[in-house]
């Protein structure tokens, strides 16, 4: 489920790969915080906070039900009688309004009114065959990825719900959010639907909660469709995509939209206050996604899945949020190595600057970056020399606007590759840094 978008925290100290959410977050499910009261101290040499004042999105797709109550709704009757209202009201206004005119009409000659009625005319039933999709259109895009997705369910200590997948292998390996099946990781149970109305049992192959993904591997299957792979890096704004899942249940829904933006950091919060915060580089795009999406593919116009939906933001300050065109999708390229581990049963690995980063703006607002707080001794960004007091403005040609993006952008690379830092330092002076990015070889925190 995801309600809104959470508050950063400008005054807690936060590991650039390994941020950990303090109780100001606002965690998936539950509601919105306030912001920090104003006047709040920052440390120096940068006071005044970043420039994060909305709330992230927190990620969705799985939407606890009672175990006892059924949500309530309109009984049929009701509806019914709602349905009978309307239609009548709209009668009587048409009634009206006829004999409205009949009446000015008299009113304006001397004649009798006319009562000739016109001859009746019927609809006419189109019998116009119906036509292959077009090559690149949303229906042939949907009608080639469609049998590669499919419903998850789970249920779970904490509740039931649905989210979506998308098939890796033709023997049910399946890709899908952490968040989605991460209910049922203790004692509960998974189920799938695939395309063509069979169904299966599903067991947790691997989960990685900091990329927020999940491998599960659906039992007793075989000839599935598993779905083509493409490249999220050859994307740009303004591209078509489309988002196929299980909005609220509703299996193989289909949406179109296009790619809003790239590299928006977004930071997505848990459930469980003491777990870290899911922190990506996503693509941001307006094709509607909805809570029961998570999990689902977003892929090109040439049928290829470029995202892993995860989250949007939402209008709704509780509850489950609906769509405003504001949806988030994980990378393809930057979780592909992650996916691979977690198909084979390894412990995910993820890279690691070494710092703990603030948001940082300048006392003319022109600068705004990702402060370093501290650095960590013998860590990648130590022996790069990055200090503390130095704002991060840049990580290769991506901009850094603050400590959330600077957390982003690095997961987006894997250990041991190299990237330029563009910081500035002592207030003025701008400076470039190589860096070889560690590994958290696995570990949960660091």
């Amino acid at each position: 489920m995801l309600v809104g978008m959470s508050e950063p925290n400008h005054n807690q100290e936060h590991d650039d790969t390994q941020r950990i959410p303090t109780a100001e977050n606002v965690h998936r499910y539950g509601p919105p915080e306030q912001s920090p009261a104003p006047g709040a101290s920052a440390p120096p040499p940068y006071s005044s906070p970043g420039p994060y004042g909305a709330r992230q999105p927190e990620p969705f797709g799985y939407h606890p039900a009672p175990q006892e109550q059924r949500p309530s709704r309109p009984g049929g009757a009701f509806t019914a009688g709602l349905l009978a209202a309307a239609l009548m009201v709209g009668g009587l206004g048409g009634l009206a309004g006829a004999a409205g005119f009949a009446t000015v009409d008299y009113l304006n000659d001397d004649s009798t009114p006319a009562t000739t009625a016109a001859s009746p005319t019927n609809s006419v039933v189109s019998d116009r065959e119906d036509s292959p999709a077009e090559p690149g259109s949303v229906q042939d895009v949907a009608d080639s990825v469609l049998p590669s997705v499919v419903k998850i369910n789970v249920r779970g200590p904490q509740g039931v719900g649905s989210g979506s997948g998308i098939i890796l292998s033709s023997d049910g390996e399946i890709l899908t959010n952490n968040h989605v099946v991460e209910v049922a990781a203790e004692g509960g149970a998974i189920s799938v639907n695939f395309n063509d109305g069979s169904a299966a049992r599903a067991e947790i192959v691997g989960t990685d909660p900091i990329t927020d993904l999940a491998v599960i591997k659906a039992q007793d299957v075989s000839g599935l469709t598993p779905a083509t792979l493409g490249e999220s890096g050859n994307l740009d704004v303004g591209e078509e995509v489309i988002a196929i899942g299980s909005p609220f249940g509703l299996e193989a829904t289909v949406t179109s939209g296009i790619v809003s933006a790239l590299n928006r950091p977004v930071s997505v919060g848990s459930g469980n206050p003491n777990a870290m915060e899911t922190t990506y580089p996503a693509i941001q795009t307006d094709a509607a996604i909805n809570p029961g999406n998570s999990g689902g593919p977003l892929v090109n116009m040439q049928g290829e899945v470029v995202g892993v939906n995860s989250s949007i933001r939402s209008s709704s300050s509780m509850g489950e949020g609906g769509s405003i065109g504001l949806g988030f999708a994980i990378p393809l390229d930057k979780v592909l190595p992650i996916v691979e581990q977690l198909r084979n049963g390894e412990a995910p690995t993820h890279a690691r600057l070494g710092v703990t980063v603030i948001d940082a703006t300048s006392e003319n607002g022109l600068l705004t970056g990702a402060g370093i707080r501290s650095v960590n001794e013998g860590s990648a960004a130590d022996e790069a020399g990055l200090e503390r007091g130095d704002v991060v403005t840049k990580v290769g040609e991506d901009l850094i606007s603050g400590s959330e993006s600077l957390v982003a952008t690095i997961r987006g690379y894997r250990p041991g590759e190299t990237v330029t830092l563009t910081v500035v330092r002592d207030g003025d002076q701008t400076e470039t840094l190589e860096v070889t990015l560690d590994s958290d070889e696995g570990a949960p925190l660091s």
